[in-house]
């Protein structure tokens, strides 16, 4: 029964990917806008399919030692002091033969935000945001972000060079909101470029949406918005049109395959960690542990995934079912009672089983080897446009979505010190180690260095690096306890929370 899902569960097992066809994109549009600026460039698009994070500067002998399976050469930037905001630590690793290339990519960028130019009359000098870069009105924001790549890396090479183009275009409507102190407002007049001081000025019509003053007093509630939730819709709607741009992109630019994004934003006072996929963040601050992100698997977003499989069945193709069993169904157990769940369900019951009940599970497998579809293992992130269950026409992407989770970090709310560090790691790093084994090394490593070392953040990304990738052995690559090591691209950022360094 179902060759097509059997030969995709053998294929899986075999360690193979998922076949895939892609359609010509409609259109050709670039990403971000004249109104944003960063510290490094941005090409038009991805480059061959092994470059490395620009910020590496690596030479081309450099570039082979990266590229060896065998040896697999911890790399890290130069001179992390000079290229690197706030001193970051950075260090990465190719896989151990899972793929040609290290599908990982990385970025890490200071973004100016320029206020979009409005075509009303220009407000005098001291009103609004503040002036900035020869007068220009605007504000920075710090950009970290990891991309793991899976199917190839082209999806995670664009995002890492357009995503924070997105994200500043996003923000660039709201340069003036964001640094007035007032609330935003609800509703913004026909010139939504128009500044919150002009906003108020401008005269009510009955298409602003405003309630008459005659209206019943509960038209007049209002939801309070913060401007908070303003950066992260932005960031969010960022993540969107990233996603639609790899779809357009496909084929012109060779994008097979998809990517988790796991970003970092540093604006005005607070961080905004945004995950989409199995990469993680967390806080180690004076030794306590604060997750700021979680992982977005099957298992972890079984019923977001089983209810949409239940309102659109037609998404399943007729040989998946939506429900969840402990194990495959025989046919010979047909109108036994089997423990089952659902949708809307987190414990189990017993339900009489059908035909249908028969079919392929829409997720199958646990813990790791849990699989949408019996094909992929990660249900949030960019791409993956033209993915398919193995030799058939089952669209899986309906399944995925891009859109991030969004958590936020006051630095403001405490007082840090050059030990408190933000890590954000693909999940090469977090399936041999787990969140005390990662902060251990942070405050080992720390120690031994001097507080105002810059370069000690570097050294903790390196060893966190090594320590998971382990050592070479007759079995393999394996850590100190002679567990087995990460055969996997590993990419780790290590940012300090105790104040920016220098960087140009």
């Amino acid at each position: 029964m179902l060759p097509r899902v059997r030969a995709a569960v053998a294929q899986l097992v075999a360690g193979l990917g998922a076949g895939a066809s892609g359609q010509p994109p409609a259109e050709r549009r670039g990403g971000g806008g004249s109104g944003c600026s960063g510290t490094g460039g941005s090409p038009e698009g991805p480059s061959s399919s092994c470059c490395r994070p620009a910020f590496l500067q690596l030479t081309p002998e450099e570039l082979r030692r990266a590229g060896d399976h065998t040896g697999r050469a911890v790399q890290s930037p130069r001179d992390g002091r000079r290229r690197l905001p706030w001193s970051t630590g950075y260090a990465e690793v190719i896989n151990a033969g899972k793929s040609q290339h290290n599908e990982d990519q990385a970025c890490c960028e200071v973004v100016f935000v320029e206020r979009r130019p409005s075509p009303r009359a220009r407000r005098p000098s001291g009103e609004g945001g503040r002036e900035l870069d020869g007068g220009r009105k605007g504000f920075y924001f710090h950009y970290w972000a990891l991309f793991d790549g899976h199917a190839g890396s082209g999806a995670a090479v664009m995002a890492s060079k357009k995503l924070h183009l997105h994200i500043c275009e996003q923000l660039r409507d709201l340069v003036d909101i964001l640094q007035d102190p007032s609330p935003p407002p609800i509703c913004l007049p026909h010139d939504v470029r128009a500044g919150p001081t002009e906003q108020s000025r401008l005269p009510l019509t009955e298409d602003d949406g405003e309630a008459p003053n005659d209206a019943v007093p509960r038209f007049h509630l209002e939801k309070a918005v913060s401007h908070e939730s303003l950066v992260i819709g932005a960031i969010e709607n960022a993540f969107k049109l990233m996603d639609d741009q790899i779809e357009r992109e496909r084929a012109s630019q060779h994008l097979p395959g998809g990517c988790c994004a796991l970003a970092a934003i540093y604006l005005l006072g607070k961080f905004y960690v945004a995950n989409a996929g199995d990469s993680r963040a967390i806080i180690i601050r004076n030794g306590e542990i604060i997750p700021m992100s979680r992982e977005f698997t099957p298992e972890t977003e079984r019923q977001r995934l089983q209810f949409l499989g239940f309102l659109r069945p037609e998404l399943l193709g007729k040989e998946f079912t939506h429900l969840e069993f402990p194990r495959r169904i025989q046919p010979k157990e047909l109108g036994k009672k089997m423990l089952y769940r659902d949708q809307n369900m987190n414990g189990w019951a017993y339900k009489k089983i059908q035909e249908d009940d028969l079919k392929f599970p829409l997720i199958y497998g646990e813990g790791k080897k849990a699989r949408v579809m019996a094909t992929i293992g990660v249900t949030r992130g960019l791409g993956d446009h033209d993915l398919k269950v193995f030799s058939s026409n089952i669209h899986i992407k309906p399944f995925l979505s891009c859109f991030p989770e969004v958590r936020v970090y006051d630095l403001t709310q405490y007082e840090h010190c050059p030990d408190d560090v933000l890590v954000l790691g693909t999940d090469g790093l977090w399936d041999v180690t787990n969140d005390k084994e990662v902060a251990g090394v942070v405050m080992e490593v720390l120690t031994s260095y001097e507080p105002n070392d810059p370069c000690r953040y570097t050294m903790v990304a390196q060893e966190l690096v090594v320590r998971s990738r382990g050592v070479l052995k007759e079995r393999g690559w394996r850590l100190a306890n002679d567990r087995l090591g990460s055969g996997d691209d590993i990419s780790v950022f290590v940012i300090p929370l105790g104040g920016p360094g220098s960087y140009t």
